[in-house]
């Protein structure tokens, strides 16, 4: 059987993240920190592995893409281009959590957080009977004697754009809908409103 070629790539955070894949081997990753210009420069860096590589992408047999929660229009901007991608290429695009990449290679009760700025945070429990939903919450109501991984936490056991490489591949048997985004509260932009009609007298 041949090994699975996944190509993984997260913008729900201030970074531009790509990882390749190869059964249980990673060919190249790279995380580049920026807090805008992810849709300009998540393709061409999914380009770049593949080209330091020797990859070409019809040899891929899947794409991960991380859903969230985190930046808004990042989030948009990720599973955008792997639904593109997954259907111009008929490949599934199999969408991971950030909970689930950071939970990775953890054991026992832990918290996954991922920080939403205010002294906020996107949260969710595993191996625990609290927050076994994601939720959003205030950071001094979690508590303090179950193991935190993620923001004001540890730090995961890999990198994110592995984690959801090494996930996709784990997950490539199982019956999935197209990736959709993991929000948890409201985008931060307000739409537009009209201005109120003005009475003339």
């Amino acid at each position: 059987m041949q090994k699975p070629l996944i190509l993984a790539f997260d913008t729900a955070a201030a970074h531009c993240a790509a990882a390749l894949l190869y059964g249980d081997d990673i060919l190249a990753q790279k995380l580049e920190p920026m807090a805008k210009g992810q849709a300009e420069r998540l393709l061409v860096l999914a380009q770049e592995l593949l080209t330091q590589t020797d990859t070409r992408m019809d040899q891929l047999t899947a794409i991960g893409v991380g859903i969230g929660p985190g930046n808004f229009t990042g989030i948009r901007i990720s599973i955008s281009a792997a639904r593109g991608l997954a259907l111009g290429l008929g490949l599934p695009a199999i969408g991971v959590s950030a909970f689930d990449a950071l939970r990775l290679g953890a054991q026992g009760p832990t918290i996954c957080t991922v920080d939403a700025r205010r002294d906020l945070v996107f949260a969710q429990g595993f191996e625990t009977d609290i927050l076994e939903a994601p939720e959003l919450c205030a950071l001094d109501t979690l508590p303090t004697d179950i193991p935190r991984i993620g923001a004001f936490g540890e730090a995961p056991a890999y990198p994110v754009a592995e984690a959801i490489a090494r996930i996709a591949a784990a997950r490539l048997d199982q019956p999935s809908a197209p990736p959709a985004p993991l929000y948890l509260r409201p985008a931060d932009a307000a739409p537009a409103r009209d201005a109120p009609p003005q009475i003339i007298p």
